[in-house]
């Protein structure tokens, strides 16, 4: 009997977990109609990781529950999901090793891998992003990106699926999922041939991403996000941090003509360590590139995640000599009303385009 494969017509639903937050978004197959997109706000976690098998599952029930929630009453099809890691799940690290291919770079990589990596290598998942060739003194070495999850970190990760009623076709890594939204918006051949830094700012740190098009180049987390904000603000006004962090949110939601003056310039007074540690992070960043890839410029920085607003976009304008923009990965389509911040949707959107065949 022959068989056909089934003809897709809808993307998997992209499924980004974050700190504070659930969202799913779904295309059709060819990425030219936005099926849906939803967001559940969930309780920031007290730890990155869960600490034990109990809070393990309490932590899965949770984000299936938030995840069902997101899904009723919706337009999403079917049950395949795309699942994102972050750097809560991944161990990241750039390395530089001798110029190969195929199997050659493979080995050349895990016996790096082995190394550092800091779990049981037969216990952990291990991949890698392969970069550009560098020059270091009079050699040429290939730089390359390990990614590492825990076996029992990425079984949690799944454990949510058969909770909510999904099925896994595929993992990725946030990282990939920026390049990929970014790509999207940016289709013009000039766009593709350009550099470009991505910064999403979540809550509890900041992934910098540079790349060519969809080819990355340099990726690096920072250890600062909107929980760092937050804090900033409690200690400079005073207040308990549930309440700073809602004036905080609120007086960035707002357009600039509709802000409380004081209370804005209260604000920005408390957060100005915390911004200037960002974009002196950001600055290496972009040293390290011009160092590297010398006579290649950056042209823009895209600045995404939940904390990407007006006025963080506004601040990174003025203390770095980039064109900067707000991620609007939903800007070729007609997004529902409620999405709120465009650039919070820039990891789910890249989840769900992930090509399956990769």
């Amino acid at each position: 009997m022959i068989r056909w494969a089934p003809h897709r017509r809808f993307t998997p639903i992209g499924v980004d977990v974050g700190s504070r937050s659930v969202k799913l978004v779904q295309f059709t197959a060819d990425g030219s109609r936005l099926v849906d997109a939803a967001r559940v706000d969930i309780a920031p976690p007290s730890d990155a990781q869960p600490a034990t098998e109990q809070h393990a599952a309490q932590y899965a029930e949770r984000i299936a529950a938030a995840v069902a929630k997101a899904r009723a009453g919706r337009e999403f099809r079917g049950q395949d999901v795309v699942l994102g890691l972050t750097d809560r799940e991944l161990f990241l690290q750039n390395i530089r090793v001798a110029r190969a291919e195929g199997p050659d770079l493979d080995r050349l990589v895990m016996q790096e891998a082995a190394g550092r990596i800091p779990y049981n290598v037969g216990e952990t998942e291990i991949r890698y992003l392969e970069m550009s060739d560098v020059r270091q003194g009079d050699q040429t070495l290939r730089e390359v990106v390990i990614l590492a999850c825990h076996r029992p970190v990425l079984e949690r990760v799944l454990s949510i699926c058969p909770l909510a009623g999904l099925r896994p076709v595929a993992i990725d890594v946030e990282p990939c999922a920026l390049v990929r939204s970014y790509a999207a918006q940016y289709r013009r051949d000039e766009d593709r041939s350009q550099r470009a830094l991505m910064i999403h700012v979540g809550y509890h740190s900041t992934a910098v991403v540079i790349s060519k098009g969809e080819e990355p180049l340099f990726v690096k987390y920072l250890e600062i996000g909107g929980q760092h904000f937050d804090e900033a603000v409690s200690k400079h006004l005073s207040m308990e941090l549930p309440d700073a962090a809602t004036l905080r949110r609120n007086t960035g939601d707002r357009r600039g003509d509709m802000q409380d003056p004081e209370i804005a310039s209260s604000i920005a007074e408390g957060i100005r360590g915390v911004l200037d540690r960002l974009t002196n992070e950001l600055s290496m960043c972009i040293r390290y590139h011009s160092v590297t890839f010398r006579g290649q410029p950056l042209t823009r920085l895209v600045l995404s995640g939940g904390e990407a607003g007006p006025q963080l976009l506004d601040a990174l304008s003025k203390r770095l000599t980039l064109k900067c923009e707000l991620s609007d990965p939903l800007r070729n389509h007609s997004p529902p009303a409620h999405v709120g911040r465009r650039g919070q949707w820039d990891v789910a959107v890249g989840l769900a385009l992930r090509p399956l065949d990769l």
